[in-house]
């Protein structure tokens, strides 16, 4: 049965947090502000925060800074992952990853099916890996980040999480370039 296994010590990451807007500042990023509460209940560190522009060089730049630094274990951003013209973000994930998580998205749909319909079809939430950091793009609202966070990531994200999670193998993430 899958779950949290009490006898394993729990093990905090450090995560860094990116919204995506044109419009947002630190003041008004409600899914920013979701995400960090739910980091740093679930007992992880908040590496970082930034508010980047809806534009595939600004997030590939910041992706680019976090992968290169080894106090960032993991990268979730919110935002632009829609279908409008300004909605880049998985074109900037996509640019980056060494390999896609392909069950991420697939497993997002689901959870979001159950909540909001068809509209998850909306969606373009992604996730994969890079320079052993994994990263996760989530949509902008705050229920989308409530959903990712709550019944997907905060399991992965959490050594405990019975039978495998994403936090066991990561020191494995980058095995191919040691000789």
């Amino acid at each position: 049965m899958p779950g949290i296994d009490e006898t394993r010590t729990f093990v905090p990451i450090r995560i860094a947090v990116m919204t995506v807007s044109d419009t947002r500042e630190l003041a008004d990023d409600r899914s920013g502000d979701t995400l960090v509460a739910r980091v740093k209940e679930a007992g992880h560190a908040l590496a970082d925060r930034v508010i980047v522009k809806d534009d595939v060089t600004s997030i590939t730049g910041q992706l680019a800074e976090w992968i290169a630094d080894k106090e960032i274990d993991v990268v979730i951003s919110t935002g632009g992952t829609g279908l409008t013209g300004r909605d880049v973000t998985p074109e900037a994930f996509h640019s980056v990853y060494e390999k896609e998580i392909e069950g991420f998205a697939a497993l997002f749909h689901q959870v979001s099916f159950a909540k909001i319909g068809t509209s998850t079809i909306q969606s373009r939430a992604t996730a994969g890996v890079a320079g052993g950091t994994y990263l996760f793009a989530l949509p902008g609202s705050t229920g989308a980040v409530k959903d990712g966070w709550d019944e997907i990531l905060k399991f992965q994200l959490d050594i405990r999480y019975r039978p495998c999670n994403f936090v066991e193998i990561m020191p494995r993430l980058e095995e191919h370039k040691r000789k």
